[in-house]
């Protein structure tokens, strides 16, 4: 579903200001009035320059909730004097796209400018992403989508060639307090004392929607109070409070504290940090990706069985929501943590991935080439390939595999630890086999 900003719907807005929620009737009208993004709204800084030179960008603006996305994007269409249209990937689909796109061609024979906002952009398909290509290329509108999720996964490549990414992070204490003695001011309402003020920015953990509602909430349930102290605040609040004390760094911190317990295998750490995650109120589809991440780069090869758990763990926790998915979660990191370490395969990885880096573009041998036509024969493609099954123990003893000119090397060096101990002894067999005097991933290719 789409929403066009014109004449008519800012006289609603303003009729029905007082009715909208305090975070509404706070949204900045102008650029000045954005709290926090220096990086992004200070002299000389993208979005600020752009607003300054009188050329909008199609872009994609990223960050957590509650941080001015939809704002920027509004108020670059003032700035413009242009066509706002908003679409809700949640909601919309590409009848919207496609309606959005007859607004824009019967605007622009006006001469105005078209603005096309994508709230939650991750959640359109590639189709419907793919929908909005031609129209961004032909400059029939600017394209502006948000986002919480990251782009490089979420987006893809080819909108992401045509809109530059901009980051957008948590509002700050400092604003956030700001924002909270205009909120006090635009409803009269109680003061906070310093340790109250400080437990609600930190329960809001840089989501400025989030500060402003809560605390016009505290005023409808205060009412008479003149002063809302930390006693008071948690009565209000309750539980809520507790999982944010700390503020939005507890959240990186957390997980890391999770991550470092299953690799250094202490399982009753490891479910104690993944229990503060879930009552902190963590999606757990964020842990379970973590865990997924652990599987790989922590236990590897070691015991291939972590990787099908932590799958497992996320299929299950889809069919079963919270909390009855969650424990699911439990008996997956404390699998994960007993489980046997290896990071040999998360090592040759990066030793392989340095390796080509640095190295030329080596072409593939001529016997392992495909052939699949008569002229790649007659070219010698797959010449002199002999095919595995054929051979003693499915092994072509003395078969080159890799380029030409290069040393062979030994990326893949397996820890004497769960079921690498039987890994080793096959590589160490195949090595053999081999007969080219495999060196390590330190021995230079050019000896």
């Amino acid at each position: 579903m789409h929403t066009r900003l014109n004449a008519d719907d800012a006289a609603h807005q303003e009729a029905t200001a007082s009715h909208a929620p305090l975070a509404e009737r706070l949204r900045p009208r102008t650029l000045d009035e954005v709290v926090g993004q220096d990086h992004l709204l200070g002299p000389g800084q993208p979005v600020r320059v752009a607003f300054e030179s009188g050329q909008p960008h199609s872009m994609i603006l990223w960050g957590p909730p509650g941080v001015g996305k939809t704002t920027l994007a509004r108020l670059m269409a003032h700035a413009f004097d242009a066509q706002f249209l908003a679409i809700s990937a949640v909601l919309g689909g590409v009848k919207d796209i496609r309606e959005a796109v007859e607004q824009a061609q019967a605007v622009r024979r006006t001469g105005r400018r078209t603005i096309v906002f994508v709230d939650e952009v991750h959640r359109f398909n590639k189709a419907q992403q793919d929908a909005f290509l031609p129209h961004v290329e032909s400059g029939l509108f600017t394209f502006i989508g948000a986002t919480t999720e990251n782009p490089s996964f979420e987006v893809n490549a080819a909108l992401l060639s045509r809109a530059t990414v901009h980051v957008l992070r948590a509002v700050e204490e400092d604003a956030m307090a700001a924002l909270l003695q205009r909120g006090q001011q635009a409803l009269s309402g109680p003061e906070l004392t310093p340790d109250a003020r400080a437990r609600l920015i930190a329960y809001a953990d840089g989501d400025a929607r989030r500060v402003l509602n809560t605390y016009e909430t505290l005023s409808g349930m205060l009412k008479g109070h003149a002063l809302i102290d930390e006693a008071l605040l948690q009565r209000a609040l309750g539980e809520q409070l507790r999982r944010y004390d700390k503020g939005g760094d507890q959240f990186y911190d957390t997980i890391s504290a999770l991550h470092k317990s299953v690799r250094g295998s202490d399982p009753d750490a490891a479910l104690y940090w993944l229990v503060r995650m879930l009552d902190g109120g963590v999606d757990p589809r964020y842990i379970v990706r973590r865990l997924i991440r652990m599987a790989s780069e922590d236990i590897g090869l070691a015991d291939p069985r972590a990787l099908r758990m932590a799958l497992d763990a996320a299929e299950t926790y889809e069919r079963l929501g919270s909390p009855e998915g969650e424990l699911t979660l439990a008996e997956c990191v404390l699998y994960l943590a007993i489980a046997p370490k290896s990071n040999a395969a998360y090592t040759a990885y990066k030793a392989v991935r340095a390796w080509v880096k640095q190295d030329t573009t080596r072409p593939v041998p001529m016997h392992l080439r495909n052939a699949p036509t008569k002229l790649m024969k007659t070219l010698g493609h797959g010449e002199g390939y002999r095919y595995a099954h054929d051979e003693p123990d499915a092994v072509a003893a003395g078969e080159r595999y890799f380029p030409d000119g290069m040393v062979p090397q030994a990326f893949y060096q397996p820890v004497p630890r769960g079921l690498e101990i039987k890994i080793s002894d096959r590589v160490a067999q195949l090595r053999a086999l081999a007969g080219d005097g495999r060196a390590g991933p330190d021995k230079d290719a050019s000896d």
